[in-house]
Order: C-alpha cells, then sequence, then structure tokens
C-alpha cells in the first residue's frame, strides 16, 4: 500500500464524552488511526469499553468532543447536520445487528430505499438492486417481504441495502450478533468476499473469533487503543 494513498479514514486524538449529572464522562480518550481504501478492520473491545461510541463517529451519527476524524479527506466536525445525512447515505453503508429492515416492504424495496433518498433514476436503481442481491445469493428472493426470509437472509438484505449505493465504506455494528453460528459464519464469508471485490470494512464486535477474520484487529479498551496488528490471513 503506498503511503502517498490518502487514507479512507483519518483519526488522530479522538476524545469524546458525554454530560453525566453536570459531570463529563471520558468514553474515548486520544484515539487515533488510519484506515486505507481495501482494507478489513475489526475494532473489537468488551462492553463499555468505547466501540459503540466510535462506531458513532465512524459513522457520522455523532461528532466527538475533542480531535480530527477526516473522511475521505473531508473534516466531520466541519461538516452541517445536511452535509453528514448526505455524507452517511453516499459514503458509508450501514449493517446492523438486527438488520434494521421495514417489515411492509419487500427485500427489494429495502434495498431501494436509500438510493431513493439519493435521486438515482428507477433505471439505474433496479439494475444496482438487483446486482446487490445477486451478490449476497438473494435474487431469487427479491419480492420477498422480511417475515418471508430467515435470520441470515435478512442480514444478507441488509448487506444488498449497503452495498447497492456502492459507498467506499462499509461500517457493520455485530453483523453476527443475531444469527445462529452457522448462519454467522455465511454472514462472515459473504463480508470476505465484498471485501476481496475491494470494499473497504469495519466491524465492530466483541467477538474475537468475528475478529480474527478480518485482516486487522484494532483492540479498544476503557476507551483507548490497546493494540493495533495486521492478521496473516
Amino acid at each position: 500500500m503506498s503511503d502517498l494513498q490518502q487514507p479512507l479514514i483519518n483519526v488522530s486524538g479522538l476524545g469524546h464524552g458525554y454530560n453525566m449529572a453536570g459531570e463529563l464522562m471520558p468514553v474515548l480518550k486520544d484515539v487515533s488511526f488510519q484506515i486505507h481504501q481495501g482494507e478489513f478492520v475489526a475494532i473489537i473491545g468488551p462492553s463499555g469499553s468505547g466501540k459503540s461510541t466510535l462506531m458513532n463517529m465512524l459513522g457520522c451519527l455523532d461528532v466527538a468532543n475533542e480531535g480530527i476524524y477526516l473522511l475521505d479527506g473531508q473534516d466531520v466536525k466541519k461538516l452541517s447536520d445536511n452535509k453528514l445525512a448526505v455524507i452517511r447515505n453516499e459514503k458509508i453503508g450501514f449493517i446492523f445487528q438486527q438488520f434494521n429492515l421495514l417489515p411492509k416492504l419487500t427485500a427489494f424495496e429495502n434495498v431501494e430505499l436509500p438510493l431513493i433518498y439519493r435521486n438515482v433514476p428507477y433505471k439505474e436503481r433496479k439494475k444496482a438492486i438487483e446486482e446487490s442481491l445477486r451478490l449476497v445469493g438473494l435474487a431469487y428472493r427479491m419480492h420477498h417481504k422480511p417475515s418471508e426470509l430467515s435470520g441470515g437472509q435478512q442480514q444478507r438484505v441488509a448487506i444488498a441495502r449497503a452495498i447497492a449505493g456502492n459507498p467506499p465504506l462499509l461500517l457493520a455494528d455485530e453483523p453476527t450478533g443475531a444469527l445462529d453460528s452457522k448462519t454467522g459464519v455465511e454472514v462472515m464469508e459473504k463480508m470476505k468476499e465484498l471485501n476481496r471485490l475491494g470494499h473497504t470494512i469495519i466491524i465492530i464486535t466483541h467477538d474475537l473469533s468475528i475478529a480474527e477474520q478480518a485482516k486487522r484487529v484494532i483492540s479498544i479498551q476503557d476507551g483507548m487503543i490497546v493494540e493495533d496488528r495486521r492478521l496473516a490471513v
């Protein structure tokens, strides 16, 4: 990887806390790292370590009190709420533990929703939806609603929704947490396949067996990075 390549994510001295009863309770403390396009990174830590807060920062769902976060060269702290919403829609594909599918919509319509918000023309939208559902092996289920799909299939629809707009970053929060172990393996294999296709993926997890399927593991404890290692996978 060239040193001249601009990191997709550049976090420097990130600090964040929440005001509780008039006292600032620190959650993140002096967090710094870079992630380049095409990496597959797991951020791991126990409950209360600050990993969920860090995920909110990386996903532009919240802005840190201290430090700098550059996403694709843009200083997130300097962006308006409207611009942050655009960034979330165009540059980040979110994959959540509980799938977050709308129950009354089909798989096709669930994947379509963020593309509608982006004003993608229908013909282009349809092609992107069909391709993303094909990539996750669910083209044949595109007209089924979530209640007609297994948990693993619902998570694959969520992955298809995340990748349909071809965002530079996929951010997955405990993507196998609500699945049985066999289905979890299948979902992780799909994530690896997407990474081989060039997607940059960050997984937030507390599970070491999930983290070690990534190519790099960043460990966080008590709001601080305690280890950053690359894996021979």
